[in-house]
């Protein structure tokens, strides 16, 4: 199965594992709780897609590479108890608690959150001394005599042999007592993923170009070469803080993440040309509606690549535009939503307006922290709440008795922010339809209007402004060009 399949399956095994009955026990006792094992390739997001199943399940996460530990961090110290049996006293070994059990206690306090999952990655790459308590600990659910809390699930992740020398087999009794799922490299799963967390463009359209080089693994006389998803992302990264700085990015650097020379070498020459190409055509401009005459002959005489690298260039300006749209969407939405409990407190509540918000804004504080605790909330969601925050405090209403006064007062900045949404979206909606006047214009009939119309497709943000703002270009070829056999067979010659 692909990661997205995977990440599913593990949301389904969370909701029936924390399915309770009526008298509150849970349906499928802990000790019928198998646990999940990931077995996959490394850098193809299994980590991630933990933080992901967490925050989306709204349940805690204790997430340990087991490598990273020897067998007393696991089971705890041994220490000399006296006890009594039968009139006599005896010494007897106990063992301190396990750091990875304390780690799941620390968690539920300081986020409340009573279920979760316990995430163990290279489970099957520990050391000689630590591997029967990763087979007890699978088997059992322990560590040593510690048992894990009732209410969390565990998952581990394992590298196949092929990939880590350091791997070890599990026995019949271990794989007859876990939940197996193999996952492999998808590039079409990974891409989705990449434009949500907003992948620097080049790479992204880089791939589109090369998708077999996405993830490869390869051996021979100068050793072992290979391309992972964890490397196209952090590397990213890097690239988007070395733009932003100014610093260029050379072969050298690519392949520091990208540890395959000939992909490396590929990757840094592309880099160059596509931001060259954003500087040549004029991106901005083109979504602004001002396209110049010499770009419409530049791309009559261009390879496909560069054609390509125009249209993922006019993709990335206008998803990021879209991007910004849905970000004062949610602060709208959420704002307005603050308002409205506002209302009803007010109406409710027997104290002075300016007590009552100041109450309500000190609880929304309250949340605001316990989800930072239980890592709940993705980068751009915590921001977005931390600066909905702070406007809410220059709105507090002080020195009124009156309801509406003060009501009027609190909502002052919201009809702000509705103003800047609506503006936003204003802008948003014109540069798709010069964006549609471009590709018109530049590739009548051609495959690049596929790859265009495609990515608006897949990409969320852009599906729901146009659920909100239809544009017919947009239908009409959403119809024409992506729909059953018709759209297969298109782009499969696109990739081809």
């Amino acid at each position: 199965m692909n990661i997205k399949e995977a990440k599913q399956e593990i949301k389904n095994t969370v909701q029936a594992y924390l399915q309770k009955n009526e008298q509150g026990e849970y349906r499928i006792p802990a000790v019928r709780q198998r646990p999940v094992l990931l077995m996959g390739p490394p850098g193809i997001g299994k980590t991630q897609i933990m933080e992901q199943i967490a925050r989306e399940c709204q349940i805690g996460l204790v997430a340990y590479t087991i490598t990273h530990h020897t067998r007393q961090s696991a089971v705890g110290l041994p220490f000399i108890q006296e006890k009594e049996y039968d009139g006599k006293t005896y010494s007897v070994t106990e063992y301190t608690m396990s750091e990875i059990i304390a780690s799941i206690y620390e968690n539920m306090e300081k986020t409340r959150l009573r279920e979760g999952i316990l995430f163990i990655d290279e489970i099957n790459c520990v050391s000689e001394t630590l591997a029967p308590t990763m087979l007890q600990f699978l088997q059992c659910k322990t560590f040593g005599n510690q048992a894990v809390p009732e209410g969390w699930i565990i998952v581990a992740a394992g590298n196949p042999p092929e990939y880590n020398k350091s791997v070890r087999d599990f026995d019949m009794v271990t794989w007859d007592r876990v939940r197996r799922m193999d996952v492999e490299a998808d590039y079409t799963v990974w891409k989705e993923y990449a434009r949500k967390q907003k992948l620097h463009g080049a790479l992204l359209s880089y791939l589109e170009l090369r998708p077999k080089n996405f993830y490869r693994v390869e051996s021979d006389v100068d050793g072992l070469r290979f391309v992972t998803a964890r490397g196209w992302e952090d590397f990213s990264n890097l690239l988007q803080t070395y733009e932003e700085l100014g610093i260029p990015v050379n072969e050298a650097v690519v392949g520091e993440y990208i540890h395959h020379s000939d992909v490396a070498e590929d990757v840094a020459a592309y880099i160059d040309l596509y931001q060259k190409y954003q500087d040549d055509y004029g991106i901005l401009q083109i979504l602004q509606g001002q396209v110049k005459t010499e770009v419409y002959t530049r791309l009559f005489h261009a390879e496909f690549d560069e054609r390509v690298s125009v249209v993922n260039l006019l993709l990335d300006g206008l998803l990021g535009k879209l991007h910004q749209v849905s970000i004062e969407k949610r602060r709208t939405d959420i704002w307005y939503e603050f308002l409205k409990k506002y209302r009803v407190r007010l109406d409710t509540e027997e104290l002075n307006p300016e007590k009552i918000y100041q109450n309500y804004l000190s609880q929304m504080e309250q949340q605001l922290e316990q989800k930072k605790a239980g890592k709940l909330l993705e980068r751009q969601e915590l921001h977005d709440w931390e600066w909905l925050l702070a406007q809410w405090a220059q709105y507090i209403p002080r020195g009124t008795e009156k309801q509406e006064e003060a009501f009027d007062y609190a909502r002052t900045g919201f009809d702000q922010q509705r103003d800047v949404l609506e503006n936003e979206e204003k802008e948003a909606g014109q540069w798709i339809e010069n964006a549609f006047d471009f590709m018109e214009a530049a590739f009548p009939d051609g495959q690049e209007m596929i790859l265009f119309v495609t990515e608006l497709t897949v990409s969320a943000e852009a599906a729901v402004f146009l659920a909100d703002n239809p544009c017919e270009r947009y239908m009409k070829y959403n119809q024409e060009l992506l729909i059953g056999s018709r759209k297969r067979e298109l782009l499969n010659e696109l990739h081809s």
